[in-house]
Order: structure tokens, then C-alpha cells, then sequence
């Protein structure tokens, strides 16, 4: 029985594996396994794999029954035997440090927490400004420890730099759930459950970006699969029907946001600072002034779900000066 598990999808990955794979058995603790579960790669993910788990025997090497990343990785948790868990991308690279960090953080606070830390992409060509923006996001999170208060913007927890003990990860359903984007959904899972953030200011993980990454590539990370799961889990944990609901927003997202709450028969106010779209009615649904939006002493629950990055803060900062009866919830 090990002490860490590592469970790790593996599907064409063949130009980065070995590094991959060198920079876990490089780790300065020792007392780990790895599950590495290939799902059906055509390349030579498959012969790199076998030959890594000859020399070490820390390394397990299974094959995926199922197709995709979620069968891997509850297959993967399967054949698993850690008291603590973690995963990992196979086009990745673990900082030597990166699992004795996250386990003696779990030490110090004990069960109900997760560790966690920064990450650093890079990439063979030019790193997209969108993933540099993410990047800088996900570690400022870590320097304020604050992770759940931005859980409808995006991700907060990234998906291969996390540990949780066993115990924990299981009342919170593990991999169960065939939910994409599954990564996002685990996270969701984590706030449902209270399960405290736990940070390093180190950077411990190494992101690749390229052009093969499954996030690029996957229907099942496409921009609606998100907003659906934010908006399912908003609805689960943090609105009643007693209270009024606001969405803020009338452009590409606020009407995917709108459809899906008129179709569930869910009663909101739309509102827009747009002043060609106000007065409108879209869907049916007329769309008002933002001014309506403190026009109310009922407690209010607003979902944003503006572009523009300049008027989110505008808009976040006017909300956190009214009274008390507003609270925001960034969907961008």
C-alpha cells in the first residue's frame, strides 16, 4: 500500500511522457504509486508507458475499458491504494518538490482540507494570452487563499495540483460523476462539501500547452458544457426560490443563461447596461435598465455575465458598496 496515489489518463501523449514520467519518479518523497491508465492512444504512449513500469514498480500500467477521460480516471481510482490522492496530466511536469509539499500541508490541517499550489504554463510556441490570464488568476487565488469566492468564474482548483486524504475524496464522490468538464465539476464537489483550500505560494506544477491538449480539442470543454455546470450547481447550492434572481448581461452568454432558466421555468429579472438592448424583448423576455436592479429590499441574487473585463470590476465594486442585500456571482 502506498502512501500517495497519482492517477493519470493517458491518451497520445507520447511527445511528453517521458519527461512526464521522469519528473515523477524524480520526486523528493518517495512512497508514491502511479495509476496510468492509456485510453486507446495511437501513438507510442503505450510502449513508453510499458517501459517505465519495468524499471520502476511504483508505476502501474493499466488499460482504459471505457473511452475518455472519466472512465480513466475512475479505473485508475480503482487499482488505487493511497491514503492520499492526487492526479495528473501525462503532457505535464512535477516540480521535484510537488508532492511532499502538498502532502505536509494535508498533514498540518488534516482531514476536511485539500492542498493546492501554483502553477506555470509553457508551451513550444507562443503561450496564448488567455492561458497567461488564467495562470496569473489561479496563483493570485493562491496568495489570497480565498479560492470558492471566484467558483463561478471559472476552475478554481487547477486539475493536476491538487491532494485530498482518501477519506475525503470519497464522501465527496471521487470520479464518480459522469459530469463534464469533470475537472470543474470535482471543484464544485469540493465547495458543495466545505472542503477547506489549503495553499502554497510555490509554483507546483508545470502546465504544457499545445495543440493536442484535450481542453483545446474536447466538445466536452466547449464553452456552453461550462456554463451549464455553472449554472446547475448555482441552483443547487447557492439560490432558493424564494429569493429574486438577476442576470446582468444581455450578450452571448447571458442569452444561453437566459434560454436555459426560462426553459426550467425559473423567474428572473434581466437586466443590461447596453442602452440599445434595454426595452427589448428577447425570448419573450423584456429586458431592463441595470438602475431596476437596487430598485428592491428583497434579498437579491445576481448573476453577471458581462464581457468586457473593465465593466465586470465596475459593476462587482458598485454591488459590494450597496447595502447588503445584493450578492454577485461572476459567471465570467
Amino acid at each position: 500500500m502506498a502512501l500517495i496515489s497519482i492517477i493519470m489518463p493517458v491518451r497520445n501523449a507520447g511527445p511528453f511522457l517521458s519527461e512526464c514520467l521522469g519528473s515523477i519518479r524524480n520526486q523528493s518523497i518517495t512512497d508514491w504509486e502511479l495509476i496510468a491508465v492509456n485510453d486507446h492512444s495511437t501513438d507510442n504512449s503505450n510502449q513508453i508507458l510499458k517501459a517505465h513500469s519495468k524499471v520502476d514498480h511504483r508505476i502501474k500500467f493499466i488499460q482504459n475499458e471505457g473511452v475518455g477521460i472519466i472512465s480513466a480516471l475512475k479505473i485508475g481510482y480503482q487499482f488505487s491504494s493511497g491514503r492520499f490522492i492526487t492526479r495528473m496530466d501525462a503532457d505535464d511536469r512535477m516540480p521535484s518538490h510537488k508532492l511532499e509539499i502538498l502532502y505536509s500541508i494535508l498533514c498540518r490541517h488534516g482531514q476536511g482540507s485539500l492542498s493546492t499550489g501554483k502553477v506555470k504554463y509553457i508551451s513550444e510556441n507562443a503561450l496564448g494570452d488567455g492561458y497567461r490570464k488564467y495562470e496569473q488568476w489561479l496563483n493570485g487565488l493562491c496568495d489570497t487563499n480565498n479560492h470558492y469566492m471566484d467558483i463561478y468564474k471559472e476552475c478554481v482548483i487547477p486539475s493536476p495540483c491538487w491532494m485530498m486524504f482518501r477519506s475525503d475524496f470519497e464522501a465527496i464522490g471521487g470520479f464518480d460523476s459522469d459530469r463534464y468538464p469533470e475537472d470543474y465539476d470535482l471543484c464544485f464537489r469540493m465547495y458543495a462539501h466545505k472542503i477547506k483550500v489549503e495553499a502554497s505560494h510555490e509554483i507546483l506544477h508545470v502546465w504544457r500547452d499545445h495543440g493536442g491538449r484535450a481542453s483545446r480539442n474536447d466538445e466536452n470543454y466547449a464553452d456552453n458544457r461550462f456554463l451549464d455546470l455553472k449554472l446547475n450547481y448555482f441552483l443547487e447550492l447557492d439560490y432558493t426560490s424564494s429569493e429574486r434572481l438577476v442576470l446582468w448581461g444581455a450578450g452571448k452568454k447571458g442569452k444561453y443563461l437566459a434560454r436555459i432558466l426560462i426553459q426550467r421555468n425559473i423567474s428572473f429579472d434581466w437586466v443590461t447596461n447596453n442602452a440599445k438592448k434595454v426595452g427589448l424583448y428577447i425570448y419573450d423576455k423584456k429586458i431592463k435598465p441595470t438602475s431596476t436592479v437596487a430598485q428592491s429590499n428583497v434579498k437579491t441574487k445576481i448573476i453577471l455575465a458581462v464581457a468586457n473585463a473593465a465593466e465586470q470590476k465596475e459593476i462587482v465594486d458598485s454591488i459590494e458598496k450597496s447595502e447588503g442585500f445584493l450578492t454577485i456571482f461572476k459567471f465570467c
